[in-house]
């Protein structure tokens, strides 16, 4: 990784915004990157760095959403429209760009998502169990509510009601009650609490697996989360592209002719329980078959009432007048 992409991977990563550190692996000239070049892409598809012209820069910024709403990393081969066929394999796209200059590239994609946050209240051995392991598996803990996937109340019958009132205003998904069956039925009772609320609300939280310890109901109360966040059911706040644009441009380093085009999402691998990331739309360009980023900077038409976006100029004056 360069140094500039480097101290830039560590600004969005501070700053809690998704992107994808893309490097060029192999080039074959005539192509204008080099093995070595590097660039992040943003979460609403604007690119900083360097792998390539225009041609490979939009397919990498197409590939690189793929990526951020996966999790997956990727192996991209762009290839110049004449090029012999190259097998497809998991975790490698292959795409020709018919605008290519005619030598190949390959450029290794790899998101890197924020980790998500998890609350924990109440500093028993239980509360205490679930920071280590959440640390552990990836998590982020917070004491501040907002933007969680959850919430583990820990307190054991400590300010209990204040921190489930909290994670309920702060519209945590999922707040996981340490509590035994009949205490946790009498302290949700009293709350008088809607159905939306107390849906929210796993009480007597964990899966059953016979834990007594409070590393073992750690264990199964994180483990419930971690089954919520793979199936799907349990979800941070997505990082919308507009925010992560506005973020990200004050953060900004990049000099101005590394930026190009409008704006999508290098650090820790993703993980099992890295939250969901809403990465800007594609539209595949009617002239050319290229898959475009769709944002304030993609040339842009309309004909017959419908919209289309195109890779160049050269292809919506193309489109516009036929």
């Amino acid at each position: 990784m360069t140094t500039s992409t480097a101290e830039r991977a560590l600004e969005l990563t501070a700053a809690r915004l998704p992107f994808v550190h893309a490097t060029v692996v192999r080039a074959q000239e005539p192509t204008s990157a080099r093995a070595g070049d590097d660039a992040v892409i943003l979460a609403d598809g604007s690119i900083e760095g360097f792998v390539g012209g225009v041609c490979a820069e939009t397919s990498v910024r197409a590939a690189a959403m793929d990526t951020l709403r996966n999790g997956d990393s990727m192996l991209l081969r762009v290839l110049p429209e004449d090029s012999a066929e190259f097998p497809v394999a998991p975790g490698a796209l292959v795409v020709v760009n018919p605008c290519h200059s005619g030598g190949a590239i390959e450029i290794f994609l790899r998101p890197v998502l924020p980790k998500p946050l998890i609350g924990v209240s109440g500093s028993s051995p239980i509360g205490q169990a679930v920071t280590a392991l959440a640390d552990f598996l990836d998590f982020e803990v917070t004491r501040d509510y907002q933007g969680a996937a959850a919430v583990v109340v820990a307190g054991l019958g400590r300010d209990e009601e204040r921190a489930i009132r909290a994670a309920l205003d702060a519209r945590v998904p999922l707040i996981a009650l340490v509590a035994s069956h009949t205490r946790s039925m009498i302290l949700l009772d009293a709350m008088g609490l809607s159905p939306e609320e107390r849906d929210r609300i796993r009480p007597h939280a964990g899966i059953a697996i016979g834990a007594r310890t409070p590393k073992e109901i750690a264990l199964s109360v994180l483990a419930e989360i971690v089954q919520e966040l793979r199936t799907g059911a349990l979800a941070a706040p997505a990082v919308t592209p507009a925010a992560s644009h506005a973020e990200a441009a004050a953060f900004a380093k990049a000099e101005p002719e590394f930026v190009a085009g409008p704006t999508l999402p290098v650090g820790p691998a993703t993980s099992p329980t890295t939250a969901a990331v809403q990465a800007a739309e594609t539209a595949i360009d009617p002239v050319c078959g290229m898959t475009v980023v769709i944002g304030p900077d993609t040339p842009h038409g309309v004909v017959g009432g419908q919209d289309f976006w195109f890779c160049c100029p050269g292809c919506r004056i193309k489109y516009t007048k036929a």
